[in-house]
């Protein structure tokens, strides 16, 4: 267990499944986990909901928090720490989870001897399957980041990443839950296409795809030896792979990913 007391300014999707993680899997008593979100009926229902402290001001969690989840919308994330950061104490480990703000820029508002850790989650960690990056800069111990590794893993995986990799991250994990959706969507449309009724091939489809990944995860085996297996000769999976192929459907995604992660680069450096 965690012997701190963890901070959000900022209550959103991503905050609650970090807090649901967090009370879930009793890493930290929920008492000290101070919120602050500008909504009060939020922090209200987050006391409500699993018994953490709601705090009255940003500046109220940047005193109490050794750990400080900075989780605003990044365009205005930069002016809310800079707001607080004559709050936080010397050794406050600050947390960003704004996409697109650089170690730099956070440094730049809080200071350049504050220990700053970057993430980017997804957003499958509302149901516990999160995928998270942690980024630290310099002066973060090995203690610290194992830490936050520790609360992004109570509700999915996470791995340190280096900083130039973040916008790759973007593209194979944060956006890419929208890719998977709309081929869960398409392969249901197909089964509705061949008879199946709507909601019976979006179950069919989604397992589908979730038991695939699974596969891939605990098995540890090349994703083409999985298909390899799947395929047999002459038969009807080798087929759809045949059409998949014919159409470019690796190209198709492996191009998507290529706009998406230079899209993430470019909004990066607005």
């Amino acid at each position: 267990m965690l012997e701190k007391k963890i901070g959000f300014i900022g209550c959103g999707n991503m905050s609650k499944a970090i807090i649901g993680g967090l009370v879930a899997g009793g890493l930290i008593t929920a008492e000290n986990i101070w919120v602050f979100d500008h909504k009060a009926e939020t922090n209200r229902l987050m006391a409500e909901q699993y018994g953490i402290t709601p705090a009255q001001s940003a500046d109220e969690v940047a005193k109490q928090a050794d750990i400080l989840f900075g989780a605003v919308k990044p365009n205005v994330i930069l002016k809310v720490l800079k707001d607080v950061a004559s709050s936080l104490n010397k050794e406050t480990l600050v947390v960003s989870i704004a996409a697109g703000v650089t170690l730099d820029a956070l440094a730049s508002v809080l200071g350049h001897d504050r220990k700053i850790i970057r993430v980017m989650p997804n957003t499958p960690a509302l149901v516990n399957q999160g995928m998270t990056s942690i980024t630290p800069n310099v002066l973060v111990t090995q203690q610290e980041t194992d830490d936050v590794l520790a609360i992004f893993n109570s509700f999915g995986k996470a791995a340190v990443v280096a900083e130039y990799l973040i916008h790759s991250v973007v593209g194979v994990s944060g956006s890419a839950p929208a890719y998977v959706f709309m081929f869960i969507e398409a392969m249901a449309d197909a089964a509705v296409l061949g008879g199946m009724p709507r909601a019976q091939a979006y179950q069919f489809a989604a397992q589908a795809v979730k038991g695939s990944a699974q596969m891939v995860l605990e098995t540890g085996k090349h994703p083409g030896e999985l298909k390899d297996m799947v395929c047999s000769p002459g038969g009807t999976t080798i087929e759809a792979v045949r059409t998949l192929e014919a159409n470019g459907f690796r190209s198709a995604v492996i191009e998507a990913m290529q706009k998406c992660m230079a899209k993430s680069e470019a909004l990066s450096k607005k």
